[in-house]
């Protein structure tokens, strides 16, 4: 019996991401990825341990998926590596096999997902989709965002285009909705600006291996973790703008050149 019985919800909106689409079998893999995800929270073994898989999680390895889905295993590899470097999975590894994060995971699968009736097939044309039903209230209802707002696509793509010259990476612009766009006004330029600061913080201290991912993809939900409200800075950041020493965890000690002097002298003197 399959383990995750039910359905999962699949967005319009994936054929705007260019990390899924790069080729049939990465989105293969993306949407196999979807579907054997956990949806319910179950114990599992990791590494010899006993751990709650949670949503969006699921235990594998490259050679099942490669017999799976019949593509070579050195590609499945390069496509997992792919989606961990644009961020669309998180990946730990162990001798026997390896722990899958879908990111964002409740965004899009949490509202009533698994272990419902199908939903009526035989739905009349006049009907609207239940996501743009739901995307329509929280937008309607979030704050009034757009009160005050005599044109709010126009003013949302004016927005985006000044985040735009932040982002380190100028690829995928085409690919960001006007939906995604107009979701940016309730976060404000100032915010947006901090959260695209914080990403471009975090590239740096990994730049030997890490790349930016395609515009399209922050400004359609990566920022999300950025944002004043999710944010928590790593570690190895608070560190270093505390000015202690990441090797050996001492407070450093600026000198001046009058200390310098001082040093020297007494070091000469005991010569």
């Amino acid at each position: 019996m399959d383990e995750n019985p039910g359905w999962i919800k699949l967005h319009r909106k994936i054929l705007e991401n260019p990390i899924v689409l790069k080729d049939a079998e990465y989105f293969m893999v993306w949407v196999w990825i979807l579907l054997k995800a956990a949806h319910v929270e179950k114990r599992s073994l990791f590494n010899g341990k006993e751990i709650t898989l949670k949503k969006g999680q699921l235990l594998t390895t490259r050679k099942y998926i490669s017999n799976e889905l019949r593509i070579n295993e050195s590609k499945v590899s390069r496509i997992l590596k792919f989606f961990e470097n644009e961020q669309q999975i998180r990946q730990q590894t162990s001798n026997r096999n390896t722990l899958i994060s879908v990111t964002n995971w409740d965004i899009y699968q949490s509202c009533g997902q698994q272990n419902e009736h199908p939903v009526n097939n035989k739905r009349t044309t006049n009907e609207h989709p239940v996501n743009t039903i739901q995307e329509f209230k929280e937008l309607k209802n979030d704050k009034n965002i757009y009160k005050n707002i005599a044109h709010p696509d126009t003013a949302a793509e004016e927005l985006f285009d000044k985040l735009w010259v932040l982002y380190p990476a100028k690829k995928g612009k085409g690919q960001v909705s006007l939906s995604a766009k107009k979701r940016l006004l309730k976060v404000g330029y100032d915010e947006m600006a901090r959260a695209i600061d914080r990403y471009k913080a975090e590239l740096e201290k990994d730049s030997n291996w890490r790349k930016p991912q395609y515009g399209s993809t922050f400004f359609n939900n990566g920022y999300i973790d950025y944002l004043d409200a999710n944010y928590v800075p790593d570690e190895k950041t608070v560190v270093k703008k505390k000015g202690i020493n990441q090797f050996n965890s001492f407070q450093q000690r600026d000198y001046n050149s009058a200390d310098l002097n001082s040093i020297e002298q007494r070091l000469l003197s005991r010569q």
